[in-house]
C-alpha cells in the first residue's frame, strides 16, 4: 500500500498543527523536534511564531545540531545565542544535541557510502521525534526537505562533514558531489530507522529560495508559497514536494529547478528509495 501524504494549500501555524493531526499518530514519550534554527542574516527560515502551535501540541524540545562550516551556529556559545536571538528559546525548551561530550554513533550496515553516522548524543535521550522541515532550494543538495533535516540536520558538527566528505571528513566540500548525495540517504536512514514507527515530517512549501535557510546571505524567494504536506514516510514527503514544484506554473519555477537539477538533487531520494525506508510512489490526499 502506498504511503499516504496529505497536502493543504492553506499555510498557516494552526493549520499544520491539523495535519498533522491528520497523521493519527501519537509521538510517545520525549518527543525531539527537529527543524532549522536559521543562520543569522536569513530571511527566509520559518520562526518560532510559524511552529509554536504543532511544538506545543506534542510538548516537544526544539533540537539543534552545530555546523561544520563558519556562522553563526558553528559553536555550542555561538549557537546557543542564535537559538536565543531568533526566539526559540524564549517560546521553547531547546536542546543542542552535539552541545558537548563525544557523539552517538548510529551504524549503518547496509550503507552504499557511509557505513557511520554520527549524531548529536543527547539524541539518546528522546523517545521519538517530530521533523519540522522547510522546504527550499540548497546550494549543495539542490533542495532541502526532511532528508535533509534527518541526515545533515540531526549530524554532529563532526557528523556533518562526515557526511559531506563521504566518510573522510577533511573533504568535506571536494567529495564526489553524487557520493554526498548518497551519503545523506544512508545517514536518513539510520535516524529514520533509529525512531521507527516514533517519528513523523511536516514539509512546508513556502518562501521558496534557491538557497537554505542555512545562508547568511540568501535570495529571496523565487516561487509562490505551496502548501503544507504531512506524512509518516520521508522519501514520499520529499518526493511529493519535487512533484508540486514541476507541477507548477508559477514562472520562478525554472529559477527553483536550475538548483535542483544542477545539483542532481533527485538522487538523494533515488538513493534513499533504494535502501528501502520509504517510497517514492505515494498517494497525495489534498485537504481543504
Amino acid at each position: 500500500m502506498k504511503p499516504k501524504v496529505y497536502f493543504t494549500k492553506t499555510i498557516t501555524p494552526e493549520k499544520v498543527l491539523e495535519m498533522y493531526r491528520l497523521l493519527g499518530c501519537e509521538l510517545p514519550g520525549k518527543v525531539a523536534v527537529k527543524l532549522h534554527s536559521g543562520e543569522v542574516g536569513n530571511q527566509n527560515f520559518l520562526g518560532p511564531d510559524f511552529w509554536k502551535p504543532v511544538i506545543d501540541a506534542v510538548h516537544g524540545t526544539v533540537v539543534e545540531c552545530n555546523t561544520a562550516y563558519a556562522g553563526e551556529r558553528n559553536t555550542t556559545e555561538k549557537h546557543l545565542k542564535t537559538l536565543e536571538k531568533h526566539g526559540w528559546s524564549r517560546y521553547f525548551d531547546v536542546d543542542l544535541l552535539d552541545g558537548e561530550g563525544p557523539d552517538m554513533v548510529l551504524d549503518i550496515p547496509d550503507g552504499k557510502v557511509i557505513q557511520k553516522n554520527y549524531v548529536g548524543k543527547n539524541m539518546a535521550n528522546y523517545d521519538s521525534m517530530l521533523v519540522l522541515s522547510h522546504f527550499k532550494g540548497h546550494p549543495m543538495g539542490g533542495y532541502g526537505g526532511a532528508l535533509k533535516q534527518l541526515s545533515i540536520g540531526v549530524a554532529s558538527s563532526f557528523g556533518k562533514a562526515y557526511i559531506h566528505g563521504t566518510g573522510v571528513p577533511e573533504n568535506l566540500w571536494t567529495a564526489d558531489h553524487n557520493a554526498f548525495l548518497e551519503s545523506m540517504a544512508d545517514a536518513a536512514g539510520s535516524v529514520a530507522r533509529y525512531f521507527e514507527g516514533k517519528i513523523a515530517y511536516v514539509n512546508v512549501m513556502k518562501n521558496m529560495s534557491v538557497d537554505c535557510d542555512c545562508c547568511a546571505v540568501a535570495e529571496d524567494p523565487c516561487m509562490q508559497d505551496i502548501g503544507v504536506l504531512v506524512s509518516l514516510d520521508p522519501i514520499a514527503i520529499d518526493q511529493a514536494c519535487l512533484d508540486l514544484v514541476y507541477a507548477s506554473d508559477d514562472p520562478g519555477k525554472p529559477h527553483l529547478l536550475e538548483r535542483i537539477e544542477s545539483r542532481n538533487g533527485v538522487h538523494t531520494i533515488e538513493a534513499a528509495a533504494a535502501l528501502g525506508y520509504g517510497s517514492r510512489a505515494y498517494e497525495l490526499v489534498e485537504v481543504e
